[in-house]
C-alpha cells in the first residue's frame, strides 16, 4: 500500500510538472511568433475522375493493351463534352478526434461547395469518428444539415467507425453506407473522471475551492464529491442522452429508438439490420461507380496551424487524455 500510494503521489507530480513546463513553453512561444500567429489555409480540389483515368491508362500502357487504351480515349472525349451536364459528386472527408478538431475545415468546404451546388449535385462525406466532446459534434453535424437546408443528397460513409458523437453526425445523412466490419452505434452519453480526495486527504492535503452557484461545480478532481451533486450529473447526462435520441429520430424515424440507444455499438452488418445504416458498400467501391455517371471532385480546406497553436492543441489533448485516465469503451468520450 506503501508502494501504490508513493507511486501514486509520484504520478501526481509527475503530471503537475509536465502541465508547468508546458505553459511555459507555450508562454515563451507564443511571445517569439506572435507576429506569425495567422492560419495559411487554401481550398484543394482533386478530379477524381481524372486520378482514376490515370489509374486505367497506365495499367493499360504497361499491359500493352491497345484496344481498351483506344476505347477509354474515347471515354475521355465523351466525358470532356458531357462535363457541363454531368451531375458532380463532391467528395469531402472527415476524421474526428475528440474535440471534433476539423470541424472549421468542414463548415469551409461545405460553404465552398453550396456556392455552386446545383440540386443534381450530390455530397459525399467519408466519416470516421469514435465520437468526443457534445458541443464539438453538435456544431459538426449542424455543417451536415446544411447540405440537407440546400436540398442535396447527402451520402455518409462510414468504412471503419462512427460511434457515438460519428452516429450523431452520420444519421444526418440521405443514405448511409458502411464497410460489413465498420463499427457503429454507441448511442449513449458518459461523464467520468478521477478523484483524489482521499488521497490528498490521507496525505493531510487541503483542496480549497470557491463557487457561486450551487451547481457551478457537481463532480470534482480533488474534492470529496457529494450524492447532491452526483445526481445532478446525472439528471444532465439523462437529459443530454434524450436530446441524442431526439436527434437521431429527426433524420433516422424508421429506428426502434430504445432498442439502439442502450451505448452498444454494432458491426455494420448487424447494424443494417438495424437500419441504422441503408447499405454495405465501401466508399472506394461508391466512387468507383460513381464515376461513370457523374463528375466526382474531392475537396480539403487545408490550413497550416502555427508551432504555438500545434503545442497548444497538444497540451489540450494531453490533458483530456488525463482527464480520462481509464477508459476503455469506444465511443464514450462522447457527451
Amino acid at each position: 500500500m506503501d508502494f501504490l500510494s508513493n507511486y501514486g503521489l509520484f504520478f501526481f507530480k509527475l503530471i503537475s510538472i509536465v502541465i508547468a513546463i508546458l505553459v511555459v513553453l507555450l508562454g515563451v512561444v507564443a511571445i517569439l511568433s506572435k507576429d506569425k500567429l495567422k492560419l495559411q489555409a487554401k481550398l484543394s480540389v482533386t478530379p477524381l475522375n481524372k486520378k482514376l483515368t490515370e489509374y486505367s491508362r497506365t495499367l493499360l500502357q504497361v499491359i500493352e493493351d491497345k484496344e481498351q487504351l483506344k476505347a477509354l480515349q474515347k471515354k475521355e472525349k465523351r466525358a470532356t463534352k458531357n462535363k457541363q451536364e454531368q451531375a458532380r459528386l463532391f467528395v469531402l472527408n472527415f476524421h474526428g478526434d475528440i474535440r471534433a478538431s476539423q470541424v472549421n475545415s468542414l463548415r469551409e468546404t461545405i460553404t465552398a461547395i453550396l456556392l455552386i451546388a446545383k440540386p443534381k449535385d450530390e455530397v459525399l462525406v467519408r466519416l470516421e469518428s469514435a465520437g468526443g466532446m457534445v458541443n464539438a459534434y453538435g456544431l459538426a453535424a449542424s455543417q451536415l444539415s446544411r447540405i440537407k437546408e440546400a436540398k442535396l443528397k447527402l451520402t455518409i460513409a462510414v468504412d471503419k467507425i462512427a460511434a457515438s458523437g460519428g452516429y450523431l453526425m452520420t444519421c444526418i445523412a440521405d443514405h448511409i453506407i458502411a464497410a460489413p466490419f465498420a463499427i457503429i452505434g454507441s448511442i449513449g452519453v458518459i461523464v467520468q473522471l478521477p478523484n483524489f480526495h482521499d488521497f490528498l486527504k490521507d496525505k493531510n492535503i487541503d483542496f480549497e475551492q470557491v463557487s457561486a452557484g450551487e451547481y457551478k461545480r457537481t463532480l470534482t478532481l480533488f474534492g470529496e464529491n457529494t450524492k447532491k451533486g452526483r445526481e445532478k450529473m446525472q439528471q444532465e447526462v439523462e437529459e443530454v442522452h434524450a436530446l441524442f435520441k431526439d436527434h437521431i429520430l429527426q433524420y433516422r424515424p424508421q429506428l426502434t429508438i430504445e432498442q439502439v440507444a442502450t451505448g452498444e455499438y454494432w458491426l455494420a452488418q448487424k447494424a443494417l439490420e438495424l437500419q441504422l445504416v441503408d447499405e454495405l458498400n465501401s466508399s472506394d467501391n461508391y466512387l468507383l461507380n460513381a464515376s461513370k455517371k457523374m463528375a466526382i471532385y474531392e475537396i480539403e480546406y487545408k490550413m497550416k496551424k502555427s508551432l504555438p497553436q500545434r503545442m497548444m492543441n497538444g497540451a489540450a489533448q494531453v490533458w483530456h487524455s488525463f482527464i480520462q485516465l481509464g477508459s476503455t469503451k469506444t465511443g464514450q468520450d462522447f457527451m
